[in-house]
């Protein structure tokens, strides 16, 4: 009978985990442009969109800018798609992006289109968004985006996206 490898120490997976969705972000400039986080549990993400005043389009409502809604909705696809695409790698501890420079990371998926339908006017306040993976193969994935604000229950924007993904990693 083989025994079992011991498990990890909580605390070394989660840095495992902060240090990989870290160097995710950073890498992308228009992410940390436009001001994006990630909030993590387990390997769910919900992005996080901070209101600024410069994210504002129309200054009579005022309301987040149509672009804006879209670019957050789709950097949240793409960096779910990232995430679960990394995630048996860095389970298993056979990939850690700490320390790790922007060229080595692995590439992102691309956007083949992206479908945005705006629901209701994005208020100045923050907004979240999650992605829902609905169709993901070797080559090609799918995905369902939803944008709120206060309530989940009341979404201001959704998007579907179709995406290339990169070659699988050796």
């Amino acid at each position: 009978m083989s025994k079992r490898p011991k498990p990890e120490p909580v605390q070394i997976v989660k840095q495992r985990r902060d240090a990989a969705l870290t160097a995710l972000v950073e890498a992308v400039p228009y992410i940390r442009f436009l001001g994006i986080q990630f909030e993590r549990r387990g390997d769910e993400l919900t992005g996080i969109l901070p209101f600024r005043q410069d994210l504002v389009g129309n200054p009579l409502l005022p309301a987040l800018h149509g672009g804006v809604t879209a670019a957050f909705l789709e950097v949240t696809a793409v960096m779910t798609l990232n995430w679960s695409y990394l995630w048996e790698d860095l389970e298993s501890g056979k990939l850690n992006l700490e320390g790790t420079v922007p060229q080595d990371l692995p590439r992102l998926p691309k956007t083949v289109g992206f479908t945005v339908d705006y629901l209701r006017t994005g208020l100045p306040r923050d907004a979240y968004a999650r992605a829902r993976i609905t169709r993901a193969g070797r080559r090609y994935a799918s995905v369902q985006v939803e944008g709120w604000q206060d309530n989940h229950a009341r979404l201001y924007a959704q998007a579907t996206g179709h995406f290339l993904m990169p070659p699988q990693r050796g």
